[in-house]
């Protein structure tokens, strides 16, 4: 596992997959590391090559002082592709790294061909959700949350049959380090990629999940709407659909991903 480093902090990198073959970059939500994409790794390690990653603050990354932003998380990215010598990359993003693949489709559009954008928002109208956020992550610990991020992540159903899997979704939450957790929070309060939206010239699939109450329905048809040519599918999933509902994410984003 490379350690990447970008602008004085270093980024825990893997790559995987067919060699020679086309390369994809995963980008993870919120309090999730790099194993969030197990679900799809054996599916898309057949097809690509696969580079995960941890987001500053997350995992195995460095944790620099915030606050972060979404410019930030880009240009990290394009540090880690610059350091393995890739020219260009197919883009998947959850919710924040769908946030960061926005950015980078507006700013950096000759590095990412293909992009997916999963359970995500281009602007939050009320930053005081994450004003609160932190303020109870400051208190109180990630354990404090957890188990109401939890609830917005998996529909009650899905943490019923699969409760293993709601337990290690939830230890990879309160493992998150507390201040990378609040820079990242506060990068979100900010955010506002409305008028990037329709500088996007990839090829563009928006992913939302029918169930999602973090990131709705209506913000992915905002995105949609604004990003020229974008199309949208709607997976039965709450906000971690490519966990959620694992096989048709993957059946989703190979068949984007794929088709000419």
């Amino acid at each position: 596992m490379p350690m990447i480093d970008a602008d004085g902090c270093l980024l825990n990198v893997t790559v995987e997959g067919r060699d020679g073959g086309p390369t994809l970059m995963l980008s993870n939500s919120l309090g999730c590391t790099l194993q969030m994409w197990e679900p799809q790794m054996r599916a898309l390690a057949q097809v690509f090559r696969v580079i995960r990653y941890d987001r500053r603050g997350h995992g195995k990354s460095g944790v620099p002082a915030g606050p972060y932003s979404v410019e930030r998380f880009g240009r990290d990215v394009l540090a880690i592709l610059d350091d393995l010598n890739i020219e260009k990359v197919h883009w998947v993003g959850l919710s924040m790294g769908g946030m960061v693949g926005q950015w980078l489709g507006a700013n950096a559009p000759e590095r990412l061909g293909k992009i997916v954008l999963s359970n995500t928002t281009c602007h939050y109208p009320d930053p005081a959700i994450w004003d609160a956020r932190i303020k109870a992550v400051k208190e109180g610990g990630l354990a404090s949350v957890a188990d109401t991020v939890i609830g917005g992540w998996l529909t009650q159903d899905f943490r019923d049959r699969q409760p293993d899997i709601a337990a290690s979704l939830k230890a990879m939450l309160i493992a998150t380090p507390v201040e990378g957790y609040i820079a990242s929070c506060q990068a979100l309060a900010k955010l506002d990629l409305r008028a990037d939206l329709p500088k996007v010239k990839s090829p563009t699939l928006v992913i939302a999940g029918r169930y999602d109450k973090s990131t709705p329905i209506s913000m992915a048809e905002a995105i949609r709407s604004q990003i020229p040519g974008a199309s949208m599918t709607i997976l039965d999933a709450a906000h971690i659909s490519n966990v959620e509902a694992a096989l048709a994410f993957n059946d989703a984003v190979l068949g984007f991903l794929t088709q000419r």
